[in-house]
């Protein structure tokens, strides 16, 4: 995994004071990042547009168009007149190679955005709105410098944003490029060097992004085993018993030993799968809450009060009985209308899907401030898993997974690991990340997945 910090300044200044680099340096290794990018990848391209704001973002853009010059058709572009020191420094430089400075756009090969960065605090005024929406209407290779611009430091976009194929960013991750509504502006991302070793640069980090690497499949390596050695993990169906099947058979399919659907209706199911009316004595985990609907609370109180594992999901959220065992070791997997509903009944927060999708991290961390123990997953096109003071980002999911019966397989995998003897977190990650990948190895087209698919592209893992 790898570290994400909230901001770099903090760290740029660290390298100013405790390793005498200077501001200087640190953008000549950051345009000359970006560079080698083009040079190894981009080749055989010919015109390049760089399109720079006043500041050190546009700054790093002048740099890049002087490392550039003699190996491309390369053509600057100011919206602005260069403000910072650094910005006018490189402006020097570039007049004195007698650099291309053009006064309107054009659709290039390449456009590489260095208007704001990091450094947009304010929304965006019309001539910016216009420039952005030319930019992305061009067919060019396009590469944001740090961020893509339009995205401000919390990761939010007021009005538009670059569309980036791929974001260059500076030294090390940032929160902003991992917002749900930054998905469809930051592309690829990779992080360079700024004169020191990454590993040197960044400091200890409270929020981290999950790599494939991450994923610790349950493969079983003693030979001497049976299948209750592998646990036995009890899915509570309700009014939606559907759901409550596709967890089970996720669930099988992932490693567990038993699984038995507990339901007062007799159900067709699966061969593998057994039924049973009320909680298994040798139960070594629960999953409850998809598809219940209503149900009697006194009987799910006392499933949520026995000392079992449990992932809960779904309908829970809007019941204040949540609140009862929130002071247990769970997981809980919200979509973001069911994280309102439990940020309200917990009395933390009452606010609209538009606040919670513009503040995701926040939330989350006030709600694991207050609950420690538990383990949220925060489900959205990049999926926030935390516990106590700590932050995961999976970022492989995909609009492939947005079908009915998807979070359904992903309570199905937590729970199965759970069963099987995994922490809570670690079961989290790695249920959330086969989850993901799983629907990345689909081949077919990306709007027909349906339950069945994802639990065998997960079994191929």
């Amino acid at each position: 995994m790898q570290k994400i910090f909230d901001e770099v300044t903090s760290l740029d200044k660290r390298c100013y004071e405790e390793f005498f680099l200077t501001e200087d340096i640190l953008m000549e290794h950051a345009s000359n990042s970006i560079a080698l990018y083009i040079n190894q990848n981009l080749f055989d391209k010919k015109s390049i547009l760089i399109v720079c704001g006043s500041g050190n973002n546009g700054a790093d853009g002048i740099a890049l168009a002087r490392l550039l010059s003699s190996k491309f058709e390369v053509n600057l572009y100011l919206a602005n007149e260069p403000k910072s020191y650094m910005a006018q420094q490189q402006f020097k430089r570039v007049k004195a190679l007698n650099i291309k400075i053009i006064d309107e756009i054009f659709e290039a090969d390449i456009i590489v955005d260095c208007l704001f960065g990091t450094g947009l605090n304010k929304p965006l005024d019309e001539k910016f709105i216009n420039l952005i929406n030319t930019l992305n209407s061009y067919n060019s290779f396009k590469i944001a410098c740090d961020i893509p611009s339009g995205i401000n430091s919390l990761g939010q976009v007021n009005t538009i944003a670059f569309e980036s194929d791929i974001t260059i960013t500076m030294g090390a991750l940032k929160t902003s490029l991992f917002s749900d509504v930054s998905k469809d502006y930051v592309g690829e991302i990779i992080v360079v060097n700024l004169g020191v070793q990454r590993d040197i640069y960044e400091i200890e980090a409270n929020k981290f992004l999950l790599d494939e690497s991450d994923m610790k499949l349950p493969f079983r390596n003693k030979k001497n085993s049976h299948k209750g050695s592998y646990g036995h993990l009890n899915v509570v169906a309700g009014c939606k018993k559907g759901a409550g099947i596709i967890a089970a058979k996720a669930a099988f399919g992932f490693g567990t030993g038993l699984v038995s659907v507990v339901c007062h209706e007799n159900l067709d199911l699966p061969y593998h799968i057994m039924q049973t009316h009320f909680i298994s004595e040798n139960c070594s985990a629960i999953a409850i809450g998809m598809g219940l609907g209503k149900y009697e609370t006194d009987e799910i109180r006392k499933i949520l009060n026995k000392p079992i594992p449990k992932i809960i999901d779904a309908d829970l959220f809007h019941d204040k009985l949540i609140c009862e065992v929130l002071d247990q070791e769970i997981v809980l997997t919200p979509h973001p209308k069911e994280f309102i509903s439990l940020l309200k009944l917990c009395e933390i927060a009452d606010v609209s899907i538009e606040e919670l999708q513009n503040n995701r991290f926040l939330y989350v961390e006030k709600f694991c401030k207050k609950y420690p123990n538990v383990v949220v997953v925060l489900k959205g096109a990049n999926v926030i898993i935390a516990q106590n003071e700590k932050q995961y980002v999976n970022s492989f999911g995909s609009a492939v997974l947005s079908k009915g019966g998807s979070g359904d397989v992903l309570s199905g995998l937590i729970g199965s690991l759970l069963a099987q003897g995994y922490k809570p977190l670690e079961s989290a990650i790695t249920a959330s990340l086969a989850h993901t990948l799983g629907a990345k190895n689909y081949k077919k087209n990306n709007y027909s997945l349906i339950p069945s698919d994802l639990v065998e592209e997960i079994r191929k893992l």
